[in-house]
């Protein structure tokens, strides 16, 4: 006798069993959720259908695993969940990159017809009880030039492009990308510069076609802890002209 009736919720904890990565024997997984191992398979067929890619070997040792794919499928997500996700889209305009207000208009929109109504309720009350960032003057950052910056950062390759100095000076720059940091309303890029010798800061919005170059380079220790830190320090001492 199947124990377990609830279709979606079953679907549920069979995706998290899933989700962490190991592979399931499908006699296993049918003891976990105390059904059969038919229903295991109509349930693995069902996520198959919304987008899961649920990987199956045969033999003895198969089992169940969830493997990569390119479709985007719907997401499973819990109260606080759903309420940060729609909240951190109504503020993201905040961020100061190009073309993010629209497309998190289109994603919360997107979300909101999925929302229970105790949800929207909430997120429409955290939302109107705080006060909204303006926008002000805040110069914006393209999305492609973010993600290729982010890329070299992850991947450890060196990255070119032009800058444009606070004097007016154009320069192309080639640096050892370190960490991205988004602070004070704007975006700014840690480096080691070998051309200097030194790490400098850079402001984004400031930065022109940069382009990974595809060659690593090596750890550096760096001369700070907290890059977050280190930037603030910076700006605070261009401030105060030291």
């Amino acid at each position: 006798m199947e124990l377990v009736t609830d279709t979606p919720a079953r679907l549920l904890r069979l995706l998290s069993l899933l989700q962490t990565g190991r592979e399931w024997p499908g006699s296993v997984l049918a003891e976990r959720l105390e059904v059969t191992p038919r229903t295991i398979r109509r349930d693995v067929d069902r996520l198959r259908g919304l987008g899961y890619p649920v990987e199956a070997t045969q033999g003895a040792a198969g089992g169940y695993r969830l493997g990569s794919g390119q479709a985007m499928p719907p997401l499973l997500l819990d109260d606080d969940e759903a309420v940060a996700i729609a909240v951190g889209l109504r503020t993201s305009a905040s961020h100061a990159v190009e073309g993010i207000e629209e497309a998190s208009v289109r994603a919360l929109a997107k979300l909101q017809q999925i929302l229970p109504s105790r949800l929207r309720y909430r997120v429409d009350a955290l939302v109107g009880a705080t006060a909204p960032i303006p926008a002000g003057d805040t110069p914006l950052v393209d999305i492609a030039d973010l993600t290729e910056i982010a890329g070299a950062v992850t991947a450890r390759q060196t990255l070119r492009f032009g800058y444009l100095a606070a004097d007016g000076s154009q320069t192309r720059r080639h640096v050892e990308p370190y960490r991205l940091v988004p602070t004070r309303r704007r975006w700014y890029l840690v480096a080691y510069d070998p051309d200097r010798a030194d790490w400098r800061v850079f402001r984004l919005d400031r930065v022109a076609a940069p382009m990974a170059t595809g060659m690593r380079f090596p750890e550096r220790e760096t001369p700070f802890e907290d890059a977050v830190a280190y930037v603030n320090d910076r700006i605070a001492g261009l401030k105060a002209g030291t």
